[in-house]
Formats: structure tokens, sequence, C-alpha cells
């Protein structure tokens, strides 16, 4: 599943390239505002942080939402006290663009994520020509040279990484670049199926000035309590979101301290 999503993703982006050339994004990015500093934004440890997500669909769970406006939906997020959102930019399983996020940006205050399924410096320009602040970057989807060549190049257009990992072994791959702003998803890639106690079982393995983000298995408040006590700095939630009604979940789980 994973291989195929990052397929065509490439694909994708090689189609857009066609059009829009190297150059022409670097052009966009250096008119662009500076990258909003995300590592400040979610450093605050008072209570739980949450980064919402625009999400219309996954593999797993197929549509989850028409999202007619995602900078509507996106400006709910904000004004209901989310720290930052998250974009999903993947056209052929989630069903996302990099207009939704240019969208995003043009009503939003908060720093975005752009969640895509990310292997070269072309789509890392994209991300920031398109008004991302962190990046996404799989470590099981990336070797360790091309992951740590990514993350520089990521720093270098003033954006921050966001490091996925989904085990013991991935975890230990982004510590060792030195990743400030670190994911455990609790989705099992090659299965789908979710462990919430993934988090907690990994959680002491991080250094104390990492940002540690808990990913999937987010159905509601006693979930949130669940990662937060687990260690959890940050949740990452899309689908109990878009499937109910965003302003009254995120608030709930904004009371989780």
């Amino acid at each position: 599943m994973l291989e195929g999503l990052y397929a065509g993703s490439l694909e994708d982006a090689a189609t857009r390239q066609n059009s829009v050339s190297i150059a022409e994004l670097e052009a966009r990015v250096s008119k662009a505002p500076i990258p909003m500093d995300a590592i400040k934004a979610f450093s605050r440890r008072e209570q739980i942080h949450v980064l919402a997500e625009v999400k219309r669909a996954s593999p797993s769970k197929g549509d989850l939402a028409a999202i007619v406006d995602p900078a509507a939906l996106a400006l709910q997020y904000q004004t209901a006290g989310a720290t930052g959102i998250s974009v999903l930019t993947e056209q052929r399983k989630f069903k996302g663009s990099l207009a939704d996020l240019q969208e995003v940006r043009s009503k939003t205050t908060v720093p975005l994520l752009r969640k895509d399924f990310i292997a070269t410096e072309y789509q890392l320009l994209e991300a920031r020509a398109f008004g991302a602040d962190i990046a996404l970057l799989i470590v099981a989807g990336l070797d360790q040279s091309t992951l740590r060549r990514l993350m520089r190049f990521t720093l270098e257009l003033g954006m921050t990484p966001f490091i996925e990992t989904h085990d013991r072994s991935e975890l230990e791959r982004a510590l060792d670049l030195d990743a400030k702003f670190v994911g455990v998803n609790a989705r099992d890639l090659s299965t789908f199926e979710t462990n919430r106690d993934l988090f907690g079982e990994l959680s002491h393995m991080f250094p104390s000035d990492v940002i540690k983000v808990a990913e999937s298995a987010v159905r509601n408040q006693g979930d949130v309590q669940h990662y937060r006590d687990a260690g959890a700095d940050v949740v990452l939630v899309g689908e109990a979101l878009v499937t109910s009604d965003p302003s009254v979940t995120l608030a709930s789980f904004l009371e989780v301290k």
C-alpha cells in the first residue's frame, strides 16, 4: 500500500512538473512570507495541542466527508483552538490537492502541514510555494540518506520537518537525525490496523526537547487523554473531526490537560 501511495504521488508530481518548473516554484518561494515557526507554536506543554486535519478520504475508510470548502473547515479548526492544521494534498486515495493547501493558507494564521507522500525536493518546493510551514517525511518510505537529505532541504526552505514513525527502529532513525518534531503513527501501514498503545511503548525514547506527536486512533476525548497520559504533546486528528461537529469535538479534546 505504501509503495503504491508513493508511486502515485511521485507520478502526479512529475505531471505537475511538466507544467510548473523548479525555477518557477523557486521564484514563488522567494516571494512567499517567511514560514511560521512550528516548533515554537507547539512547544507549550501545559495542555495537549491538536493538529487538526482537512481529510476527505483515506485508503482504509474510503470517503469520510465531502469538504467542499477546506478553508472554511480550517478556519473552524483555528477558531476552536487548533494549534496547527494538516492538509492532505494526495489526490488519489485521500482526494486532496495543493489547491486545498493554498485555500487554507489564505484564510488561516496557524502553522500548516502539507501531508503527502514526499520523496523529492520538488514536492518540498511545492509545499513551501503553496503555503506550508511543515512538511511530512515518512521514515517507512525513505532510506536514511534520502530522509537526511530531505530533512536538510526542508530546513533550508525555512519549514519544519515532521518525521513520522511506526515502530522502534523507525523512531531510532528519526532521532539519529536530530529530528525535533516527531510522530508515532498507531496505524500499521502493512495491515492498516491500529495499536493505540504503541505511542506509550515508545514515548520513553524521546529526548525532552523533541515534540511528541500521537497519530491515528484518536476517536474521542478518552483517546486524547490516553495519549496525553502517555506523554504526547500533540495529537494529529482527522477522521474524528470531519465526521462530527468539528468545533465541539475539538473543544472537548482541548479540555485534556
